[in-house]
């Protein structure tokens, strides 16, 4: 899950590259400009390339997910 400001989330949600794909790989508006990813939308989501908006990168600062030069944290919830 990540906060990521309502207009973010209704774009990744909605016109991301990824959220063109079956449902269970795209990135869920959960409201209050929240995203919430399924194991297979993050998977779908990291191969993204750095030049496309909705990236994911993964390293010491932390697992983010990058629109435009804006980087917003994901918190992994195991369910």
């Amino acid at each position: 899950m990540a906060e990521v400001g309502e207009d973010n989330a209704r774009w990744l949600s909605t016109e991301s590259r990824t959220a063109r794909l079956a449902p269970e790989y795209r990135p869920m508006d959960i409201g209050g400009g929240r995203i919430e990813l399924s194991k297979r939308a993050l998977g779908a989501i990291r191969e993204l390339g750095e030049e496309e908006d909705g990236f994911i990168t993964d390293d010491g600062d932390g697992l983010r997910v990058w629109i435009g030069d804006d980087a917003f944290e994901l918190e992994l919830i195991e369910s």
